[in-house]
């Protein structure tokens, strides 16, 4: 006869990490406007020339982008797995909620986009550039409230970051991807079926896993398919010994719980703060205030404050509302408001699609202006909500309890 489960699940590696990360998510800040300083002052050209330096086939700044990037993703995956299986989105309400969130939030942006900039053609090649959501950034600055919010409202915004993370590299290889390496493609197949027949015969070190997932970044770079995805992938096979529904006796033991904790601090250390310097500097040298309000900044500025607010809100709202889903264990509506408008932190993945938009050096300053815009304000407005209504739940637990 088995044991009965216990009351008080074993946290996993997930909600630690978030309830840790604050310190994190403080470097990660400290290195994005480090490298905004370093951009605009005299130390710019060095900076530039040092991202765009050589190392091997690719530049610096590739490096940090497609393989430093896949590392996080690779942990970000091994925890959206663990709570899939047995944690906080192990259950079909909770699992669609962010999903169709996501999704909402890629729409949105893109008709905002759309129609500010539907008179110029040649502007319209941008309108995936508001779509995306910079997990590193938003979760970054989440962080900083530390265990001040629910942890179920931070799973759902990695969630989310993940799912439009996944739909920004389909949008890419759909529409801005102009060649695709179909050998690379079948590569990168046949070294997803080993890994999955690793899984299937029940190895439990971590090398092997290690080793193909190497070798599956090394083709998808190759294909022309943003190389991160091959963190998901690989993130996908490591196994869980954890039956959905129980308590291993020893969860440290299983694989995708040693690799979480053997990843953690490097990504929130080392990773996420050498992408922010990488990705961050921005140089304001030669663009006039009148750029602000030109319509395909207003386009990208507008579609990741307004888009994103509206879209992911929108379809929380939306999926309550029919009863489908839930809002997220502890949450309230104004934290999900500052949640929503998180996601329009756009960034990294924002600028790498303006890069396959456009060529001319004029039209990127203006998208680089917009994104940066939207994605502070949206990170400001956001913080606001969280600030405020944080406050708010507390004053009043505060009334019941003098109350009673």
């Amino acid at each position: 006869m088995s044991s009965p489960r216990p009351v008080a699940r074993i946290q996993s590696n997930l909600r630690q990490f978030l309830d840790k990360e604050a310190a994190g998510g403080i470097v990660l800040m400290l290195a994005a406007v480090l490298a905004i300083i370093t951009a605009n002052s005299p130390f710019a050209d060095q900076y530039f020339d040092l991202l765009h330096a050589s190392v091997g086939p690719i530049g610096l700044q590739h490096w940090i982008n497609d393989a430093l990037m896949s590392v996080f993703f690779l942990l970000v995956g091994l925890e959206i797995k663990r709570e899939i299986l047995d944690g906080q989105l192990a259950s079909w309400s909770r699992r669609i909620l962010p999903s169709a969130a996501a999704a909402g939030g890629m729409l949105f942006p893109a008709l905002v986009y759309l129609s500010i900039n539907w008179n110029d053609p040649a502007a319209l090649d941008g309108w995936a550039i508001p779509t995306a959501t910079d997990i590193a950034f938003a979760l970054g600055v989440l962080s900083l409230f530390g265990s001040n919010l629910p942890v179920s409202l931070k799973i759902f915004l990695a969630t989310l970051a993940i799912v439009d993370d996944l739909g920004a590299v389909i949008v890419i290889a759909l529409f801005y991807t102009t060649e695709l390496n179909h050998l690379a493609l079948a590569g990168a197949g046949m070294v997803i079926g080993g890994l999955v027949v690793v899984n299937r015969m029940g190895l439990t070190a971590l090398w092997p896993y290690l080793c193909l997932g190497c070798l599956l970044w090394g083709f998808v770079f190759a294909s022309g398919v943003h190389a991160t995805l091959a963190g998901i992938i690989l993130a996908l096979t490591v196994p869980l010994k954890v039956t959905p529904g129980t308590v291993e006796a020893a969860p440290d033991t299983a694989p995708l719980h040693k690799l979480e904790h053997y990843l953690q601090m490097p990504v929130a250390f080392v990773v996420l703060p050498l992408f922010g310097f990488a990705n961050a500097g921005v140089s304001f040298a030669g663009i006039s205030p009148s750029v602000l309000s030109e319509p395909l900044t207003m386009g990208v500025a507008t579609g990741l404050l307004f888009g994103k607010l509206i879209g992911v809100l929108g379809t929380v709202g939306v999926l309550v509302k029919l009863r489908i889903a839930n809002l997220p264990k502890g949450a309230n509506w104004g934290q999900m408001a500052g949640v929503a408008a998180l996601c329009g932190v756009g960034f990294t993945m924002s600028i790498f699609i303006g890069l396959l938009a456009f060529d001319d050096p004029n039209i990127l300053s203006r998208v680089k202006v917009g994104i940066l815009l939207g994605s502070s304000a949206s990170a400001v407005i956001g913080s606001m909500f969280l600030v405020v209504f944080r406050r708010a739940e507390t004053q009043t637990k505060r009334v019941s309890a003098r109350s009673t």
